[in-house]
């Protein structure tokens, strides 16, 4: 698998054989999450059954969702909430221009801090951005369907 950069968000983008491993793991792990629910599972390697390790299960959870996505062959990263993400990588989580996200910034739109000359937004807050402006698009979407409904369009 791709070395894993501990203060870079880069994706871990699998290969053709990463993602077969990743789809015959996923399924044996979420046959494990299934049978012990919200309980701590514990794993141990076939060849050392004396040496065991406990997953709790919310790590499971996590782990069972990493190995799917890299099943489908999905670039995968994992970001702590609590992390400072610089305006560059904010913008590309938000799949937008740096030059866009910094007037989101200095709008007020999405709370950030300043290092210097430097930007910076936590993880947290630019999600719960993403999440509000989602659903402000669905809610948009609904609106459409049902003024298309309306007007007998069709769709």
């Amino acid at each position: 698998m791709n070395a894993i950069a501990l203060k870079s968000f880069d994706p871990i983008i699998p290969t053709e054989k990463e993602s077969v491993q990743a789809q015959q793991s996923s399924r044996v792990l979420a046959r494990y999450l299934k049978a012990h629910g919200t309980e701590p599972v514990e794993l141990a390697e076939p060849s050392h059954p004396d040496q065991r390790i406990t997953l709790p299960a919310a790590a499971l959870r996590l782990l069972v969702d990493i190995l799917t996505q890299m099943a489908q062959g999905n670039a995968v990263t994992l970001i702590p909430v609590h992390a400072e993400l610089t305006t560059q990588e904010a913008a590309d989580l938000l799949n937008v221009s740096r030059p866009y996200l910094v007037q989101l910034l200095e709008a007020g739109k999405i709370p950030h801090r300043k290092v210097g000359t430097r930007r910076r937004v936590l993880f947290r807050d630019l999600m719960r951005y993403k999440s509000v402006e989602d659903e402000a698009r669905l809610k948009a979407l609904d609106a459409l369907a049902e003024q298309g409904q309306k007007l007998d369009m069709g769709y």
